[in-house]
């Protein structure tokens, strides 16, 4: 395979101009912080989105999670199709199905109206990341690829954190309908900035038929595992704990809840993928997934430990706004600025983690920033108590912000490291599924220990107090039921101090179980990135020249 040229399209800087390509590294990072903030800003804005709508709850946690669900979904066949047509060409369409959506959104009246154009923002998203990141990794080699992810990662770790506050400032300040507007010039200048900077890179020699039935599988596959995981903690793993209702279809709430039967049908379909790709591949017939790809030991290995490590993330990300909103009655913009040492932490880290990776490795980056991780949350762990406040926070949020800019962006380039750069739009998809499915895989583990603890630390701080036993096993489910808002409810009324401070003090207890399984898996994750070397064993994977227009 020859090396992609890094020649840039008519009009854009010349293929000796170095600056034009960091700045195009700039605005495909700017492009998916864009899609990263959205994710994260609708759970500052829900309850400003449910008063004025007057949204019922199943509304408020489809929008919440329709979004998540399309976008894993639809990542690797639209990574497959950046490799087809032009990885540029499928990230600015992205762009300008993205912001569409998002005006969608501005001006919705219903909730229905809502969760329809969230879904067209995660077809945008999915069609947006993995294209950045196969463009990335064809436009730099060597020591500035190390440099150039460590620029994507660290913006996007940063935006990721300050979305929250961002929403939380708009939607105080001009309504939460500017939250999504404030899109439309963001995703005008990123069009402008892709055609002026970002060459076109696509696989030029590959053959143009489309693997549909793949592309079909791998979709709902995937759209089904992420949807089992997410909403698993609210109609009940096995059992069901309340009726689901989508259109004419409607769950019983008796027998088996839908959970496993989704996450059956999942994991059907993902066997089938597989299945049918080694079909096509043996009969030299296009693919959605090149499994070879996974003989590959640096992309098959950094893929897991990206699940992981995600995994871990989203779930300290869950846990600690409950801990703050239900404690101490902190509002949207302060539980924001709780989270601002991390965007900091993680922006600051970013551009050093890639010369960092130019002396050491980036493997050795990677489990530094592994590492700060675990020791932040183990920490939050060992000093959280009911009066801690977001401000005593802070050290351990800017240390855990530290170690995820080290490690996102260099995580990315060691499982990219030695994918033929023909096969970076599947693999950038594929490495991006990874990663969704561990947040939600995330949710769904420090969910169920935060949920489960609620319970029984409410149960052990109620005995011996002066609430009668009666109303013990009440008071419990009520804590749990309502992930910890009930403590609010108890402050508010007379008589209600003694269980109101045991369930303060239960939700304390909760999050620092949630902040030990959270650093559990993360050091699951630190144990695997042993096994991530300075370069992985490269299978014989078919190679398809690549082209730059």
């Amino acid at each position: 395979m020859s090396p992609p040229s890094t020649a840039f399209p008519l009009g854009a800087a010349d293929s000796g101009d170095r600056r034009g390509r960091w700045l195009g590294t700039v605005i495909i990072s700017l492009g998916v912080s864009l899609i990263v903030i959205d994710a994260t800003i609708v759970n500052v804005l829900m309850p400003r989105i449910v008063a004025e709508l007057r949204l019922e709850t199943t509304d408020a946690e489809w929008i919440t999670s329709i979004y998540s669900l399309t976008f894993a979904a639809l990542l690797i066949p639209f990574g497959r199709a950046g490799d087809l047509f032009g990885r540029r060409r499928m990230f600015i369409a992205g762009t300008v199905v993205f912001v569409l959506a998002s005006l969608l959104v501005a001006t919705a009246g219903s909730g229905s109206a809502i969760v329809g154009a969230r879904a067209l923002q995660g077809v945008g998203g999915a069609m947006i990341m993995p294209a950045t990141l196969s463009t990335v990794n064809s436009m730099f080699t060597g020591r500035d690829r190390a440099v150039a992810f460590g620029i994507w990662g660290s913006l996007i770790g940063g935006m990721a954190a300050l979305g929250p506050l961002l929403g939380g400032w708009l939607a105080s300040s001009f309504g939460w309908r500017w939250a999504f507007a404030v899109n439309l010039p963001i995703g005008l200048l990123l069009v402008i900035g892709a055609l002026r900077f970002v060459p076109e890179t696509r696989v030029a020699s590959a053959r143009r038929g489309i693997d549909w039935t793949g592309g079909v599988l791998a979709a709902l596959g995937l759209g089904a595992l992420v949807c089992g995981l997410i909403e698993g903690q609210s109609y009940g793993w096995w059992l069901p704990t309340r009726s689901f209702t989508m259109g004419p279809v409607e769950w019983p709430l008796t027998g088996l809840s839908p959970i496993p039967v989704v996450l059956a049908l999942g994991v059907v379909l993902i066997a089938a993928l597989i299945t049918l790709e080694r079909m096509r591949a043996r009969s030299g017939r296009p693919v959605m997934l090149d499994l070879e790809l996974f003989r590959i030991a640096g992309f098959r290995r950094g893929n897991a430990v990206s699940a992981l490590i995600s995994c871990g993330e989203l779930g300290l990300l869950f846990v600690l706004p409950l801990f703050l909103q239900n404690v101490h009655d902190d509002s949207p913009l302060q539980i924001s600025v709780a989270i601002v040492p991390l965007a900091v932490g993680a922006l600051f880290a970013g551009p050093f983690a890639g010369r960092l990776a130019n002396r050491h490795g980036a493997p050795w980056v990677v489990r530094l920033g592994v590492a700060l991780e675990v020791a932040a949350v183990l920490a939050i762990a060992v000093t959280l108590h009911a009066d801690t406040s977001g401000l005593r926070l802070a050290p351990w949020m800017l240390m855990y912000g530290v170690g995820l800019g080290l490690t996102s962006a260099q995580l990315t380039n060691v499982s990219l490291a030695d994918v033929p750069r023909a096969h970076s739009g599947q693999a950038s998809g594929t490495q991006s599924a990874a990663r969704q499915i561990g947040s939600a895989l995330g949710i769904a583990i420090i969910g169920t220990v935060f949920a489960t603890s609620l319970s029984h630390a409410m149960l052990d701080r109620l005995h011996d107090t002066s609430v009668p036993e009666a109303r013990h096993a009440a008071l419990a489910q009520q804590l749990r039921s309502s992930a910890g808002t009930s403590a609010r409810d108890l402050r508010r009324r007379p008589g209600e101090e003694v269980a109101a401070r045991a369930a303060a003090d239960s939700l304390a207890d909760a999050t620092r179980r949630g902040a030990l399984a959270t650093a559990a898996v993360l050091g699951v994750g630190l144990l695997m990135t042993l096994r991530l070397g300075r370069s992985g064993v490269r299978a014989p994977v078919r190679h398809p020249r690549e082209s730059s227009l």
